[in-house]
């Protein structure tokens, strides 16, 4: 056989490729599952540190005063923020944004301290992630419209340059169901029932300065003004929400002192003048004064020249009941529990917060006390004369004398006598937090902003704050490395080989290409 150099030359070139005999190399292999196996540690350890604290804003513009509620807040589980009470705040301050009706230029300036706690509470380097929202409610609602607007606009330009994140939408007179809604969110966030069975949760009952408020699940058909369903996670609640304006119990007090000086109320005990049966015995005031008592607008009726009070629980109560029914003859649903105002059957158990709370908390009643151990109470503070009480309530200021007379029966006459609520039932609780939660509807309000809001950065990305960015660099560097070691080692492993054609021993010989 003739030798062919060109053959003996192409047998001896550097083979890269393997026999069939060979094993695949498991350099894609390794990377392939050791790239899984990082990626896989990453996620967990992202999941699993804790994220960082961050902070939300409301404020609330209530009839009273304005209060600022400052929530710290982590990333939980599902849609809900996991809110840190012991890193939260709120103050509160005096007068409301109403009573800057006839100046609404300065209607800002009383957000300035409110601000300044805000900051003192929110480390400065998250201020410009933090946002800042201002609800204004009935007070604010009971304004003119274009008074109403200036005073937001002034609040704006201070909201604006606070520091914190903020819209011009932000700033808000929010509708009263709205605030309902929120109570109700706020309520069963409280409780745990929030985004369970709509059977479960619980409805909430508010008593406000200028209004009040009813939210609960119904499983009624409702009138479509009455409403309200609310979408939180993958459940659907059907909510009676209403709010009733004037109703409060300050702007009821306000009501009834107008309404005694109409009517010219009298008594057998009062020879001449008018008679206030809402305020404890032994007060009485000549109309000059201006004042029935401290806080308590005199009476002014034609004819009378002095105001005399004699505390009289029941007749406070029928009072009250006369304010609640009144419009009723309007009402046009098949009955109206108060006033013209279409109320569903009550199911299920309620909350009864904030003066509904305040007042059962000064008679020294439980949460769970019943309304007839209101009117008991009630009935003796009214009807006790005014230098025992002093004696009893040392601390107590003057105007409190006639808002608690009046509160007690007010709150039997709207809850029991109006909405129908027996007076031992013992489903409806006199509370205003739960477990530490305080039940503002602010907190519901935040919530729900959270949810719904596509600002709102309530999903498990910010949860790599700036340590877990360098956690997350330092196991990138880290999978880097084991990539490299892995393909060094593949390489170790697998060399390059190449064949010759061996003339002496007429055969193939494989070798290992040193490097």
């Amino acid at each position: 056989m003739a030798f062919d150099p060109n053959a003996a030359f192409k047998l001896s070139s550097t083979s890269t490729k393997p026999y069939h005999h060979r094993r695949i190399p498991c350099l894609p292999v390794c990377v392939v599952v050791g790239l899984v196996c990082i990626l896989v540690f990453i996620l967990v350890s992202i999941r699993s540190a804790p994220s960082q604290l961050r902070f939300g804003i409301v404020i609330d513009g209530g009839s009273s005063g304005s209060r600022i509620h400052v929530y710290g807040w982590r990333i939980g589980e599902g849609i809900v923020p996991e809110i840190d009470f012991a890193a939260s705040g709120e103050m509160k301050v005096n007068p409301g944004l109403s009573a800057y009706a006839q100046e609404p230029e300065r209607a800002g300036e009383s957000l300035a301290g409110l601000l300044e706690f805000g900051k003192g509470h929110v480390p400065r380097d998250l201020w410009g992630e933090t946002e800042v929202r201002l609800m204004a409610t009935a007070g604010l609602r009971m304004v003119e419209s274009e008074t109403r607007e200036r005073i937001l606009e002034s609040c704006r330009r201070v909201l604006r340059a606070s520091g914190f994140r903020f819209r011009d939408d932000w700033a808000t007179v929010i509708p009263g169901t709205d605030e309902g809604s929120y109570a109700w969110v706020a309520a069963n966030y409280a409780l745990g029932t929030l985004g369970g069975d709509p059977q479960e949760t619980t409805g909430i009952i508010e008593l406000g300065g200028a209004s009040a408020q009813v939210t609960f699940v119904s499983s009624e058909p409702l009138p479509p003004e009455y409403a309200r369903p609310l979408n939180f996670g993958e459940r659907r609640y059907n909510l009676y929400s209403h709010s009733f304006l004037h109703f409060g119990q300050n702007a009821a007090q306000d009501s009834l002192q107008e309404l005694l000086a109409s009517e010219g109320l009298k008594s057998e005990h009062v020879h001449q003048g008018i008679y206030d049966p809402c305020t404890p015995r032994s007060y009485s005031h000549g109309l000059e004064s201006g004042k029935l008592s401290a806080g308590v607008p005199s009476l002014q009726a034609e004819g009378n020249d002095v105001a005399h009070v004699m505390g009289n629980y029941s007749a406070c109560r029928s009072l009250s009941l006369m304010l609640l029914q009144k419009e009723k003859d309007k009402c046009s649903f098949d009955e109206c529990l108060v006033g013209s105002t279409f109320v569903p059957k009550l199911q299920g158990r309620f909350l009864a917060t904030e003066n509904f709370f305040y007042t059962s908390k000064f008679f020294g009643l439980g949460s769970l006390s019943s309304l007839s151990d209101l009117i008991s109470s009630g009935k003796k503070f009214c009807e006790e004369d005014k230098l025992r009480l002093k004696r009893k309530y040392s601390t107590l200021s003057e105007e409190d004398f006639s808002r608690y007379c009046f509160s007690s029966a007010y709150i039997v006459a709207f809850l029991h006598d109006g909405l129908g609520i027996a007076l031992d039932d013992d489903r409806i609780s006199f509370v205003n937090q739960v477990d530490n939660v305080p039940l503002d509807w602010a907190l519901g309000a935040f919530i729900m902003q959270g949810t719904s809001s596509p600002t709102a950065p309530y999903s498990w990305i910010p949860a790599i704050n700036r340590d877990g960015m360098l956690v997350l660099l330092f196991l990138l560097i880290i999978a880097a490395l084991m990539v490299f070691t892995m393909v060094a080692v593949s390489k170790c492993r697998n060399p390059q080989l190449k064949t010759i054609y061996d003339l002496e021993k007429g055969r193939y010989i494989v070798t290992r290409i040193h490097r």
